[in-house]
């Protein structure tokens, strides 16, 4: 069982930055690919960024050029800087962490930008 604490979101104007946190705990062995999914009111959840262990990247062409996934695999957290926010970026942000053993979820965190 992988544990998953979020941290770090909030309420910003537009054009504001947020960075958000993931700590990965428990049974952490084969990560594979840690990531950053959303969910605003209405819609259906959708993949922000992913990082593999090879720091190989992915995001959602909406947040290209603005947000940044990173990870630091001795600490077995995932980052997601946050800049450029637009009203249109306001959801419920879930970490992901997908392993060879287990698929986890975090209890999400919400971030509202405000026009």
């Amino acid at each position: 069982q992988v544990q998953l604490v979020e941290s770090g979101g909030g309420l910003v104007q537009a054009g504001g930055s947020l960075r958000l946190s993931c700590a990965a705990s428990g049974s952490i062995f084969g990560i594979l690919v840690m990531g950053w999914y959303r969910q605003a009111p209405g819609k259906q959840r959708e993949l922000v960024a992913s990082i593999t262990t090879g720091d190989s990247t992915n995001y959602a062409d909406s947040v290209k050029g603005r947000f940044t996934i990173s990870r630091d695999n001795a600490k077995n957290t995932v980052y997601l800087q946050m800049n450029s926010l637009k009203p249109e970026d306001t959801a419920v942000y879930y970490c992901n962490v997908a392993s060879i053993m287990s698929n986890s979820w975090g209890q999400g965190t919400q971030v509202t930008v405000s026009s």
